[in-house]
């Protein structure tokens, strides 16, 4: 059986008691902890539940329990007829309460990195900044999607169809990025190759670029025209003719790109169009017999007057030989008889000396190659060089480029520089066919 504390102990329970609930009497304490049978924790819990107004209300009150002198207990203190309930009686298990915390959760949809042509240029909300989040160490509210945010600088603001005819106006070459929500490669092209600051120079000077994700009607549109089975993907557009121009697959770095976009810098589509070869016009059977007839009866008419003119020559006295006086213009000494490019021997290739310019070559089939040369050396030997490596360098002529973060550097054959002088030395150039 529980044993009561003693008086003195008594006494420290109801002080603290009253320090815990403050302005209370010690009768009040006294009360509480007698109808929990001097438990202060259970004492102080049953004062604040019955009190949840900040008041001892007398209906809520819970009256200590006293003992009569039979055994009997009464809640307000006097002796009953009621028994007294057994001590080891077990009371009954509290109500199992299930409740609701939260309401149904939204499911999760993905969301569209990019733009709606219907709102125009107003860029999706998961890329802005969360102006309500707390703010790190360093003060910045921007959240993690920043670094794969879309190059919204750069892109166009409309559909595709509207974006070439941009770019014919402008006389620039479309470049085009699909992307996917799925693929990875498709964030890291936006968080390292478009936000590379050479790459966004050059395609503000040299392009329109336009970006769509392959599950909008644009993207599926695009896919369809060009057969793209891989994503993301980046192709360059004939703007006039809309023909892919060249094209690359998965995650592209911005250096490898900027050297493989340099013959499209060197000239825009409308001179890409005017260097082209005119188709000749066809002619019918009909037209074209009597063409052919038609010059050979002035061949005919040719050929009997310098007869005539020969017959009375021959009648006529012996004239002197003309001496033509004039000089006469040398033909090319680097063109041949037959239209092919001369260009001087090739050394061997220097291997001992300590000043080499080591340049590597980047060919249009992509092809590199790799060569030594001594500084001063002519820079006319990288013709002699790259002519036996393609089927036309005999005869169709070329030039080389470096590229250069905002500009392009072109070596043409007639400049005729040493190695140093054109500071080639461990540098990486394009052939880009004339």
């Amino acid at each position: 059986m529980e044993t009561l504390p003693t008086a003195a102990e008594q006494q420290q329970l109801v002080s603290s008691f009253l320090e815990i609930a403050v302005g209370q009497t010690a009768a009040t304490a006294t009360q509480f902890l007698q109808a929990t049978r001097w438990r202060l924790e259970e004492a102080v819990q049953l004062f604040y539940v019955g009190n949840e107004d900040g008041g001892v209300a007398s209906s809520a009150l819970p009256l200590p329990i006293n003992e009569g002198p039979s055994g009997q207990v009464n809640v307000f203190g006097t002796t009953s007829s009621m028994p007294r309930p057994p001590e080891d009686e077990v009371r009954p298990p509290l109500p199992v309460k299930r409740e609701t915390l939260y309401g149904d959760m939204p499911l999760f949809r993905p969301v569209d990195a990019f733009r709606n042509f219907d709102e125009g240029s107003k860029p999706s909300a998961v890329w802005e900044s969360d102006e309500s989040a707390p703010s790190t160490s360093n003060g910045s509210r921007d959240n993690l999607a920043s670094l794969y945010s879309p190059p919204f600088a750069l892109m166009y603001q409309g559909p595709f169809e509207q974006a070439k005819v941009e770019a014919s106006v402008q006389g620039k070459w479309l470049l085009m990025n699909i992307q996917s929500n799925e693929e990875f490669s498709s964030h890291m092209l936006n968080r390292d190759t478009w936000s590379n600051e050479a790459m966004a120079q050059t395609i503000h000077s040299n392009f329109i670029f336009f970006q769509v994700l392959h599950d909008t009607s644009e993207g599926k549109k695009v896919c369809t025209y060009y057969n793209l089975t891989t994503l993301p993907a980046v192709l360059v557009i004939d703007p006039i003719t809309g023909q892919k121009m060249r094209g690359w697959s998965s995650m592209v770095h911005p250096e490898r790109l900027l050297e493989e976009l340099l013959p499209f810098l060197d000239k825009g589509p409308n001179e890409h169009h005017a260097i082209l070869p005119q188709k000749r016009p066809r002619v019918t059977h009909n037209s074209a017999l009597n063409n052919i007839l038609d010059k050979e009866v002035e061949d005919d008419e040719e050929l009997m007057r310098a007869i005539a003119a020969s017959l009375e020559d021959g009648k006529g006295a012996s004239r002197p030989p003309v001496i033509d006086d004039e000089p006469k213009p040398e033909k090319d000494s680097e063109t041949s008889l037959n239209g092919e490019m001369i260009y001087p021997p090739l050394p061997e290739e220097p291997k001992s000396s300590r000043e080499l310019c080591k340049i590597g070559i980047r060919l249009p089939d992509g092809r590199r190659i790799r060569r030594n040369f001594l500084p001063t050396d002519s820079t006319k030997l990288l013709w002699s060089l790259c002519s036996s490596q393609l089927a036309d360098g005999q005869k169709r002529p070329f030039h080389f480029a470096e590229a250069i973060p905002g500009m392009l550097k072109s070596l043409e054959y007639a400049n005729d520089l040493t190695f140093e002088e054109a500071g080639l030395s461990n540098k990486m150039i394009t052939l880009i066919l004339d």
